[in-house]
This record gives C-alpha cells, sequence and structure tokens, in this order.
C-alpha cells in the first residue's frame, strides 16, 4: 500500500534498517515518487546506486554496506550465498573476491550488478536461509555445501565445517542432508 504523501519517517526507517539503502519500491511504499527521488538526487540528500536502489547520502558506511547494497540490487527473493554467506556468518576464513547471490530458477533473468556472481536454484530459498546483519543469507549448511561444490579451497570448507560444528549453528545431520547426492569429502 502507497502513502499519499511523502513520509520522510517512513523513508528513514527502512533506509537506517538498512545501512542506508532503499530501492525505489520501498521508496513508493513511504509517499516518495520517482519524480521526488530524482529531485532529491539532484539536491545532493540522496545517491542513486543503480537503477532502483538509492541511499542517504550522510548514512555513514558499513562493513557490510557493499553486500547489501548488491542483495538489495537483486530483489526481494535474493539471498546471499556460497563464500559470500560463508564471509557473512564468520565461517573460515574465506575472503570472497565477488559476492556469490542466489535467486529463484524462475528469475534468472535478473540482471546481476557489478562484482555479483549470480546463482540460481529450483530449491526453496527462504526456508533455508538465516539472516546476519539484516541480510538474507543462506543457512550455514547450505553455504558451505554450496561453496564446496563450487570450488572452495577444501581446507576453507574444513575450517567452515569445525566452526559451524564448534558454534552450534549446524549438525552433522544437516550437512548430510544440505548435500544430497552431492559427493562430500568433508563429511
Amino acid at each position: 500500500m502507497h502513502a499519499t504523501k511523502p513520509d520522510r519517517a517512513c523513508l528513514e526507517q527502512v533506509a537506517y534498517s538498512q545501512d542506508g539503502y532503499f530501492t525505489a519500491r520501498e521508496a513508493a511504499d513511504c509517499g516518495f515518487s520517482s519524480q521526488l527521488l530524482h529531485h532529491h538526487v539532484r539536491s545532493g540528500l540522496l545517491e542513486r546506486e543503480r537503477r532502483g536502489l538509492y541511499r542517504l547520502r550522510r548514512y555513514p558506511r558499513s562493513t557490510h554496506a557493499d553486500v547489501r547494497a548488491k542483495w538489495l540490487a537483486c530483489g526481494p527473493e535474493s539471498v546471499v550465498s556460497h563464500e559470500s554467506a560463508l564471509e557473512l556468518l564468520e565461517l573460515s576464513d574465506v575472503i570472497a573476491d565477488r559476492v556469490h547471490i542466489t535467486v529463484p530458477r524462475r528469475r534468472r533473468g535478473v540482471r546481476a550488478p557489478q562484482g555479483v556472481t549470480l546463482h540460481t536454484t529450483t530449491r526453496p530459498i527462504h526456508s533455508d536461509m538465516v539472516w546476519r546483519h539484516g541480510i538474507a543469507v543462506t543457512a550455514p549448511a547450505r553455504s558451505i555445501v554450496e561453496s564446496a561444490a563450487a570450488g572452495t579451497a577444501p581446507e576453507q570448507i574444513e575450517m567452515a565445517v569445525a566452526q559451524a560444528l564448534s558454534r552450534g549453528l549446524t549438525t552433522a545431520r544437516r550437512l548430510r542432508e544440505a548435500a544430497g547426492g552431492s559427493p562430500a569429502v568433508f563429511l
């Protein structure tokens, strides 16, 4: 439901919960038209990150701001996955060189932002995810299995498994289930 008048408090509440970012749809829900957004970009109040994604100019950037922006740009059905999920979950020492995001297969036409590796899946996403730093992330077991299948270094996978088990983030059974029929050297 769209607000009839621009509600600055509404927009700020959305943006503050997302490192200063918000989508054009979220702005419209708070009563901001595309023309008003364009005006605020010209006046310097807002930054246009890319089509449909904006940021409050004066909001401080967080450690995960880049990942959040790319995740938001991929839409509400997206989830941070693979090595990027391992980083957000603080599993292993892996440092992803790109942001990995998974979307449902039916959304495979989504244009990936620069620096994003887009994955698609037919498996349900939202039933197998957790939230970290206000970002949707694949659950630990799924993140580990998908990273292993994508070729992440075996020592990083072993470390991620050990850390996830010791911190109680997953179980050996969940890891086996997540692996399904995939060969899983680490299990």
